[in-house]
């Protein structure tokens, strides 16, 4: 069978010889006096088109494939090997106030936090200052060795966000921190009672004053309503313990119409995600009107997710283990998540007493209002409603919200 552009010859057009004709082979083609030379050099000014078609297929074609497929799967690597000549994300400490209520010397101490994830390379030099206040493997059930068993160091790109304190300065660097496994190596959860079991720990253990949990499960998968972590979620909550929780990664999914569970339970802090610009992160999960616990509507301050922050292209620790790069670049609810834990750190480190009153002890419905002041002092970004159920009240805004909890508690 005869190949349709075996016998063309790609001819230079006199005017300008950067345009190329397709030309039968046989074909006389111009002169040699339109090129300014003679007939015999005009010919071989002309270009074999056959060899060009081979190089683009199929070898182009598979080494521009296989190219692709190198940089999607090594560009965390890459990335941040680069790094020092990249943009660091200094911009989403800085937007939200974090760096304003630091300078004024806040930096979490006295505050105990607790992140569910795959764990912390506790021997990164940004995190060597750490020294956990407990932690414990309820994927493997190895509490000997700290580590992060995460394929992608989830955990430890998390912790780096909230606590990292060497070539760049986490959210709350001086927390007391402690660290439970229960999400294996892809970042999921091997069974959903591991996630409760380690929520139950960081209320029991750890007597947290925070819960961070940078996972959740889609509604109606995993995690059900009436699910162990569900339970658990509730019983910290119960306790006065804050729980900040990923609205998830679904925004461009139609078939999910809420957060996350356990993110959807209406005491917790369920966070979305938004770019250097402020935009919404188009992934960053919508959340439903309706409460799937009591099938009623949502009300100010618990509707879904309740605060929006910086979680695109965030800079952190990655693993040591890695033969290309001590830091990576990572996106998603979960990096905002870290980022709201962090500042409600530095809230817990200026107001703790006062919240918690004259019994010394925070109660629910001291954490409902926290979720006020923190909902009347995100910056709404000039969007239309009060709520917005991708955005929620607006972005996290620190120093707004530190001045909001004065009013709502009555400080002076």
């Amino acid at each position: 069978m005869i190949q349709p552009f075996e016998n063309l010859d790609l001819l230079p057009e006199p005017e300008d010889p950067d345009i190329l004709t397709a030309i039968d082979k046989e074909a006389p083609g111009y002169p040699g006096l339109a090129y300014g030379v003679s007939d015999k050099d005009a010919k071989g000014l002309r270009r074999v088109f056959m060899p060009v078609k081979r190089i683009i297929w199929p070898w182009g074609a598979l080494l521009f494939t296989f190219f692709t497929a190198f940089l999607i799967m090594g560009w965390p690597f890459i990335d941040a090997i680069l790094s020092p000549y990249l943009p660091d994300s200094e911009w989403a400490y800085e937007d939200t106030g974090i760096r304003e209520i630091q300078e004024m010397g806040y930096l979490g101490e006295g505050i105990s936090v607790c992140i569910v994830d795959t764990g912390i390379d506790i021997n990164h030099p940004d995190l060597m200052h750490l020294s956990l206040a407990g932690f414990r493997d309820f994927y493997y059930n190895d509490h000997s060795t700290i580590r992060d068993i995460g394929s992608n160091s989830h955990g430890t790109l998390m912790s780096g966000i909230l606590v990292a304190n060497g070539s760049f300065m986490g959210a709350a660097p001086e927390i007391s921190l402690s660290v439970a496994i229960s999400l294996g190596p892809s970042g999921k959860s091997g069974q959903e009672d591991m996630v409760s079991q380690a929520i139950r720990w960081c209320r029991i253990s750890q007597d947290a004053d925070i819960i961070s949990l940078s996972l959740g499960a889609n509604p109606g998968m995993g995690m059900d309503d009436e699910s162990e972590t569900v339970l658990a979620v509730q019983e910290a909550l119960d306790d006065g313990i804050f729980v900040v929780a990923a609205a998830g990664n679904t925004g461009l999914d139609t078939e999910i119409n809420d957060v996350s569970i356990p993110a959807n339970i209406e005491g917790v802090i369920s966070v979305a995600a938004t770019d250097k610009k402020s935009n919404i992160w188009k992934n960053s999960a919508y959340g439903s009107e309706i409460d799937p616990y009591n099938n009623q509507e949502r009300t100010f301050p618990n509707q879904k997710p309740e605060v929006s922050a910086p979680g695109v292209r965030l800079y952190s620790t990655y693993s040591t283990d890695s033969e290309s790069a001590l830091y990576a670049y990572s996106s998603g609810t979960s990096d905002s998540t870290v980022l709201v834990t962090g500042a409600l750190a530095l809230i817990l480190e200026i107001y703790g007493k006062e919240i918690a009153g004259g019994d010394g002890k925070i109660d629910y419905s001291e954490i409902i209002l926290v979720k006020v002041a923190l909902a009347n002092s995100a910056n709404p970004n000039n969007q239309n409603l009060v709520h917005d159920s991708q955005k929620g009240y607006g972005e996290l805004d620190v120093v707004s919200w530190a001045e909001q909890i004065s009013l709502e508690f009555d400080i002076e």
